[in-house]
């Protein structure tokens, strides 16, 4: 049975993205990007929402890729390795191979994804990520606590759900970046 993991960069104040929608405070160095790479390697299938997955389809493209390192190379061909579901009601079709739409997200056909899985699967994306933890889906939070402060723009974390976690596992990189992971025991 895999775990169903939320992942994140998020800033210290707790925000993905800031009022503006913007991220770029949170572009990691090689030394995160190889410790994002090392995580998404045990992941199986990547559940998204239709604005992460607009977002990560980048990596399925090797036009920019030529000049990047070797780093962002090798994620490329770990996400292009994964599959993909996407919940959107406005997609036709998929841009990306090993990808498939679900016009809704159906908690009972998540935890049988889970079941039947031999790796864990990842979540991605608040709205998503928001959905899952209210249903009871994640096992796992993992978060990249970035050393900025944005002030408020779109929460890492669900709004109106507590959680008891447990910290599994914690690691400092060298440009200020703390990782954090917890288990989630149960809804508080």
């Amino acid at each position: 049975m895999g775990k169903l993991i939320y992942a994140a960069n998020t800033s210290l104040d707790g925000y993905l993205e800031d009022a503006d929608g913007s991220f770029d405070w949170s572009v990691p160095d090689g030394e995160v990007h190889a410790f994002w790479n090392e995580h998404e390697r045990r992941i199986g299938t990547s559940l998204y929402g239709r604005r992460m997955y607009e977002t990560m389809r980048v990596w399925e493209d090797d036009d920019w890729l030529a000049d990047e390192p070797a780093v962002v190379r090798d994620y490329a061909a770990i996400w292009r390795d994964t599959d993909k579901v996407v919940y959107s009601t406005t997609l036709d079709a998929a841009s990306t191979a090993r990808t498939r739409i679900e016009r809704r997200f159906d908690p009972e056909a998540v935890r049988r994804l889970k079941a039947g899985s031999s790796s864990d699967l990842s979540v991605g994306g608040a709205a998503l990520g928001a959905e899952a933890f209210r249903h009871g889906l994640v096992d796992e939070c993992v978060l990249l606590l970035s050393p900025v402060t944005v002030g408020g723009g779109k929460p890492a974390l669900p709004r109106g759900v507590r959680l008891a976690l447990e910290l599994l596992d914690h690691r400092r990189f060298a440009n200020g970046v703390v990782y954090v992971r917890h288990a989630v025991r149960s809804a508080a």
